[in-house]
């Protein structure tokens, strides 16, 4: 396993993380008998959040004794400094620990962004818990390039976290900018949230771009533990035929995969397309039919209220049939 610093927080961790969403499909055993498997590999960072339902809670138990042994790093999606301070509490108890790490601003818009940065705001709980010794570091998860670079200009933010991937490569401009202003970057959704097959070309085109300090494949059994770290454990320049099979897969799956750009807002209807395509993922490819449904639930237009107007398909910078894409939603989750 190559270990990194983990950009200005100093933290030296795997180049490899564990991506703490699967760990819903399986039991509390389960995932402690996981974690055999994760240390034997080298992983030493961990990636959950609070809104993946049971994963912190699973996490804690699984790391009782060897808490010393990681780098914890957990995210939530409060926006304000009275929820963000509860939450903070939250994954304490449910980590089971005293400290945390990283705590990350989970996924902002730019409005929530904003909300999260004024008086009131998320980040003056994320401070005053720093100032504390209950978290030691603060970054921030993005799907928004817009969202992205803003962080960037942002002195508390330590890490971000962005999708990138054979098909994804919207950010990477950006991830260079990391590198340059010494903040960590946090690789997620390395197989596109289950997309792509091919999960050795997949962390292998990511472990080599190396401007990625780490990144981190969700796994739920030992099987994937050693799949992904064998598969970054080449951390040279991809090779002409690694390209190639990026760019066949790439060309597979370019025509009808949404890279979160959200160039196709607004909506006529309201609908927040991207949002529509990543909890469809979590439904179709990820096996998390139960967590999909909530979060589509939360949104306030659906796929079915797409009139199929076109205006967003004439904003897609990659030809996407966003109308048939929304269709073919709606059906699966049923409205």
């Amino acid at each position: 396993m190559q270990y990194v610093t983990l950009g200005k927080t100093g933290l030296r961790i795997s180049r490899v993380g564990f991506g703490g969403i699967p760990i819903q499909r399986i039991s509390q055993e389960e995932c402690t008998a996981l974690f055999d498997a994760v240390i034997e590999a080298g992983i030493n960072y961990i990636d959950t959040a609070r809104g993946y339902t049971v994963s912190e809670t699973y996490l804690g138990q699984a790391l009782r004794g060897r808490r010393d042994k990681f780098v914890l790093a957990t995210k939530s999606m409060a926006r304000t400094r009275e929820a963000m301070a509860s939450d903070i509490e939250t994954s304490l108890k449910n980590l089971q620990t005293d400290y945390i790490d990283l705590y990350q601003i989970h996924n902002p818009n730019d409005t929530q962004l904003d909300t999260v940065l004024a008086p009131g705001g998320a980040m003056e709980a994320l401070r005053k818990a720093k100032a504390q010794g209950k978290i030691g570091h603060i970054g921030l998860t993005a799907h928004s390039l817009n969202v992205f670079e803003r962080a960037l200009t942002l002195d508390e933010i330590e890490t971000i976290m962005f999708p990138y991937n054979i098909v994804e490569r919207q950010g990477e401009a950006l991830i260079d900018r990391c590198r340059e202003k010494n903040i960590g970057f946090i690789a997620m959704k390395p197989l596109a949230g289950g997309a792509i097959e091919d999960a050795q070309t997949a962390m292998r085109y990511i472990i080599a771009n190396p401007n990625v300090t780490v990144v981190i494949p969700g796994m739920y059994c030992a099987q994937e533990v050693w799949q992904n770290v064998n598969a970054a454990d080449n951390a040279a320049p991809l090779t002409e035929q690694e390209r190639s099979k990026a760019d066949t897969i790439l060309a597979q799956l370019g025509e009808h995969f949404c890279r979160r750009c959200n160039y196709c807002a607004p909506c006529t209807k309201g609908i927040s397309i991207p949002s529509v395509f990543l909890f469809e993922g979590y439904l179709s490819r990820y096996g998390l039919e139960a967590w999909a449904r909530e979060r589509y639930a939360t949104l306030s237009a659906k796929a079915s209220a797409c009139i199929g107007c076109g205006a967003c398909e004439e904003r897609c910078p990659y030809h996407l049939p966003i109308r048939q894409m929304l269709k073919e939603s709606a059906e699966k989750f049923g409205e």
